[in-house]
């Protein structure tokens, strides 16, 4: 499909440039020969005006004076004179001149300057210039058979080359056309992947509240047996809304990515402040912070939530009885945070798909394959730079690195009761719109 497309534009294109590559050929070839005319007009001048001083214009040795040697060009056609009267009658003319037609001027009245072009039969077109001589007129000659070789050669040439110009000018555009549509082509098929996906994705929490309610209602139960159902409905509508969140935070993000924020946020804090939200879930989670801040230009909101898929992940991958290792890092110039976990880890072939939206390293966990997505989207809009390898721990390291600012004054470590209303925020799925503690 991306092919043909280019190729259609490729072809568009080509006939642009053909129909303005004929037009310049025309253009040219006017010119030229426009040229080359007031050329031959100007040499004819030349000769005219000598030959009108000369007395003896009309013998032999004259004649051999005013050939194409005389100006220094031995390719040039020789140079005739007529001598005609008042009624356009040739009475005298140089050796070896043609016959000029009847009445040489076709017509206009006779005057000095006047230049045309008249058939001389086999001598050809002829250029003739006229001055005046006493009660009669000298007029000079020359072929015009050497500028019509030239216009036929230029011709020859434009046609010979129009056909590989304009084959260099369609291939030319086929592969400007095929790269430029590259990424127009991998969107739509993001678009459509991504459409299926989410499709997928939605179809089985649906699925499994209409057949926990089909269930429920087919029978009547005890109130246990109703609040199981309802229980496992509940579980899956949070997990639907939570599916769409995501959803429709990645959508907003394409379509419009948010304005720059950017304040300091110091790292530290932070991960302390993930790790006491995470605890609870399972696994063991300790954290290695650097001595100092480690402070960093960008929206506190966003790092706050990468920090959180992050530790999600390594939670879900490691499992109740797993390790998780949050760490803050600096390096030189740049400030790292690191997640390890005890997991299974993540597969050299699985890395490249890693933050393709809906993929999931392993079948282990419960995630819907968007949290890395949205990650990646904060990582890019934020400068930091990813780096994925293999964890001390057995699992998976998922390291982001930013720039270090330098001139920010410290954050204020979040207080208790500051991280207190920030889960209960979270756990009641408005953390998009809460105010992370600073």
């Amino acid at each position: 499909m991306r092919l043909g497309s280019a190729a259609r534009v490729a072809a568009t294109a080509t006939g642009i440039i053909a129909v303005v590559y004929v037009l310049g050929v025309i253009v040219l070839n006017l010119v030229v020969s426009v040229r080359l005319t007031q050329q031959n007009d100007n040499r004819l001048a030349d000769r005219l005006s000598a030959a009108s001083h000369d007395q003896d214009v009309f013998s032999q040795r004259a004649s051999r004076t005013f050939d194409g040697a005389g100006d220094g060009d031995a390719d040039s056609a020789p140079v005739f004179f007529w001598l005609l009267d008042a009624r356009q009658l040739v009475t005298a003319q140089s050796p070896a001149a043609p016959v000029l037609p009847t009445r040489p001027l076709g017509g206009q009245q006779p005057r000095d300057g006047l230049a045309v072009t008249v058939n001389a039969g086999r001598a050809g077109p002829l250029r003739l210039e006229m001055t005046r001589d006493g009660t009669s007129w000298l007029v000079g000659g020359q072929s015009l058979a050497g500028v019509a070789h030239t216009e036929r050669l230029l011709l020859y040439a434009e046609v010979l080359a129009g056909p590989f110009v304009l084959l260099a000018m369609f291939f030319g555009c086929l592969v400007v056309g095929q790269r430029a549509l590259a990424p127009v082509e991998q969107s739509r098929r993001r678009q459509f992947e991504f459409t299926a996906d989410a499709s997928h994705e939605l179809r089985t929490p649906l699925s499994v509240i209409r057949a926990e309610t089909d269930v429920a209602l087919s029978t009547p139960r005890d109130a246990a047996g109703y609040r199981d159902a309802l229980v496992r409905i509940q579980g899956e509508s949070v997990r639907l809304r939570h599916l769409v969140d995501d959803m429709l935070w990645l959508a907003r993000f394409d379509s419009r990515p948010p304005p720059p924020g950017d304040e300091p946020v110091d790292l530290a804090p932070l991960a302390q402040a993930c790790a006491d939200r995470f605890r609870v879930v399972g696994p063991a989670i300790t954290v290695e912070t650097a001595a100092g801040p480690a402070l960093i230009s960008a929206p506190p909101e966003f790092i706050d939530q990468l920090a959180g898929v992050l530790v999600d992940n390594a939670c879900r991958y490691a499992g109740p009885d797993g390790v998780v290792r949050i760490g803050v890092r600096a390096h030189g110039s740049r400030i790292s945070l690191i997640v390890e976990d005890s997991g299974p880890g993540i597969v050299e072939a699985e890395r490249p798909r890693l933050f393709d939206r809906f993929h999931r390293a392993t079948e282990h966990g419960s995630g819907t394959g968007l949290g890395l997505a949205i990650g990646d989207s904060i990582v890019r809009s934020t400068g930091g730079r990813w780096h994925i390898g293999d964890s001390p721990l057995g699992g998976a390291l998922m390291m982001v690195t930013w720039k270090a600012e330098s001139h920010a004054a410290p954050a204020r470590r979040p207080s208790d009761n500051d991280r207190r209303a920030w889960s209960i925020c979270r756990m009641i799925g408005a953390s998009r719109r809460c105010r992370r503690p600073s």
